[in-house]
């Protein structure tokens, strides 16, 4: 039984999620770093930021926990990318796996990470400007590279809540 959230955060919008998810399922929400207080082998959520379809802190999870989801936050559009996250992370196909639209504001970047970001956003924005057949999620892209946004929403949370919502209900019964 689900018994905790985890997450590892960057930019702060995976940290937003895991929030969210806890206040409405009750599940205590504990940063990677932090959640030592936790048993090896507990039942989780796990939510981590995504970088070239790597979910950011998943690898570590896995050991620590047993992860019954995971969730991947990123640019990309909510309940995208999925086959190729499951595919990257070496997730099994029976685990549910979710991604939710986060944000980018590169000033909340650090180190390497705020530099390889920089030369993406000249790049691909560059690229992207210049596109005159954009389609609407990639002008939320390029909204997101060029002038910071975020996309947290309880709206991009939905699907993993709707799930929780019934893993509940069969623990339950």
């Amino acid at each position: 039984m689900i018994q905790a959230i985890v997450y590892t955060s960057n930019a702060g919008t995976t940290e937003q999620y895991a929030k969210i998810i806890g206040e409405k399922t009750g599940f205590p929400v504990y940063s990677l770093k932090n959640a030592c207080g936790l048993a090896a082998g507990t039942e989780i959520i796990y939510l981590g930021w995504l970088m070239a379809g790597i979910v950011q802190g998943y690898k570590k999870a896995a050991k620590l926990y047993t992860i019954r989801a995971l969730c991947g936050v990123g640019m990309g559009e909510t309940g995208s990318q999925i086959e190729d996250i499951k595919k990257a992370n070496t997730v099994s196909d029976s685990m549910p796996v979710f991604t939710m639209r986060g944000g980018f504001d590169i000033k909340k970047l650090h180190g390497i990470y705020r530099f390889m970001m920089g030369v993406m956003r000249k790049t691909a924005g560059k690229k992207l400007s210049e596109k005159t057949d954009r389609t609407p999620d990639e002008d939320i892209m390029l909204d997101m590279m060029m002038n910071g946004r975020s996309y947290v929403s309880e709206k991009n949370a939905a699907t993993v809540l709707d799930w929780l919502g019934k893993e509940q209900q069969n623990n339950i019964i």
